[in-house]
């Protein structure tokens, strides 16, 4: 296994690229802790309560959010874009076909992300600067100017950081950022653990429960991250003057957990939205309501799960295009043995896809509300181990293995993953 991962570096393109992206880590670490001109930290940090908005996003920052540092917004607003983007083509025309025009497409598509995750950065600084202007030492307009500038460029800087580790580096980029923001939070929650310990709140076998059943989920989501239903394809054969063309076999892969992470962020922002409101309101009625959505309740578990399931069915019905599958089908001459061409292969797919989202979104579900179940099994609190966390940890890690163990078994060495 080890002579296998040393194989890593003897490749020496792999080597620089890796190089580079550690370099490009240690800048990202680096601008979380540079703080924003005329803020008060103290003030921020009150905000912060267990299992709050505040923590999440502090946790996908890689605790810069705490801090209030340039990168307090992390890459989200380019997530949020880049989802927006996703979702309007299915409504605009034009954005349908950038998305079948290749790589020229491809890049009309990025440069109109790029202009969104400017516009929603800066309208979320600036929401942020008024929803915090009690943190702000001088709260006046030219002040809030300047934070929600300097949040703006915080997270455009980062978008750059991403798409340099995606074109020089190795990985996803704009994943990696958030990868190394959720893998920097690990040593506190150690060192929370261990508190804990020492002040004897927690035993040992608490401990013990806790890390068994965080290895179990982690095994469970790679499972299940892995997971095909595999769509047998066959190609008649076709004469084309003295050739033949087709005649073989092939499959489709569907994956099970289609929707990834998306509906765990989805449902996490639709219940977290009248907590933040809570926060900054002192209306009675509106206490109480976010009272009973509080984390970790037994109607906020419920509805979580519910809206899960719900924006998990929603987001594959809109990524994934069964009748553009079932005309390239047809066009180029393949067939489902036992399914004819065209309305009725459309059809099949479909039942299919409805079968394996739903194990999809149970699955989603299972993963998002079971950090409640053990928080109070343990009695561990004050970690965050949740479903959006350990998707994405373990999403990306995958992909960036694959991409690493392809890069390595092309210069004929043997690779690290079985």
């Amino acid at each position: 296994m080890f002579s296998a991962l040393a194989n890593i570096f003897k490749v020496p393109e792999l080597r620089q690229k890796i190089t580079f992206t550690l370099i490009m880590f240690a800048v990202f670490r680096l601008g979380t802790h540079i703080p924003v001109p005329g803020v008060d930290p103290t003030a921020i940090e009150e905000l912060f309560n267990n299992g709050s908005l505040f923590g999440l996003l502090d946790l996908f920052s890689g605790g810069a959010f705490s801090k209030f540092s340039i990168f307090a917004m992390s890459i989200t607003p380019y997530i949020n874009a880049a989802i927006i983007i996703q979702l309007l083509n299915v409504v605009i025309p034009t954005l349908e076909q950038w998305s079948k025009e290749g790589e020229e497409g491809h890049k009309k598509t990025t440069k109109v992300t790029r202009y969104l995750t400017v516009a929603l950065a800066f309208l979320q600084a600036v929401g942020m600067s008024v929803g915090l202007k009690a943190a702000i030492i001088n709260p006046n307009i030219v002040s809030i100017l300047i934070v929600s500038i300097t949040l703006t460029a915080g997270t455009v800087f980062l978008m750059w950081i991403g798409e340099q580790i995606t074109a020089q580096g190795v990985g996803n980029g704009i994943s990696l950022i958030i990868f190394a923001g959720i893998v920097a939070a690990l040593p506190k929650s150690i060192g929370t653990i261990y508190n804990y310990i020492q002040a004897g709140t927690v035993s040992y076998f608490n401990v013990l429960v806790f890390g068994l059943v965080a290895l179990a989920m982690v095994v469970f989501v790679i499972y299940i991250d892995q997971g095909f239903r595999r769509i047998p394809i066959s190609y008649a054969k076709r004469v084309v003057g003295q050739r033949t063309y087709g005649g073989h076999s092939s499959y489709i892969p569907l994956k099970v957990d289609q929707a990834g992470v998306i509906p765990i962020i989805f449902a996490s922002s639709v219940l977290m939205f009248p907590v933040t409101i809570a926060q900054f309101v002192t209306i009675p009625w509106v206490k109480t309501i976010a009272g009973y959505f509080a984390w970790g309740t037994p109607l906020q578990t419920s509805v979580y799960a519910l809206l899960i399931i719900f924006f998990t069915y929603f987001y594959t019905a809109v990524t994934v295009k069964i009748s553009d599958m079932a005309d390239n089908l047809k066009k180029y001459g393949g067939f489902i043995p036992g399914i004819r061409p065209g309305e009725p292969t459309a059809e099949y797919l479909d039942h299919v896809v409805t079968r394996i989202t739903f194990a999809g979104a149970f699955f989603l579900a299972f993963i998002a509300v079971l950090p409640n179940l053990v928080a109070s099994l343990s009695h561990i609190e004050g970690v965050y181990f949740g479903g959006t966390a350990l998707l994405i940890v373990v999403g990306v890690a995958l992909n960036t293995m694959k991409q690493i163990e392809s890069m390595v078994v092309m210069r004929h060495y043997q690779g690290f993953m079985k």
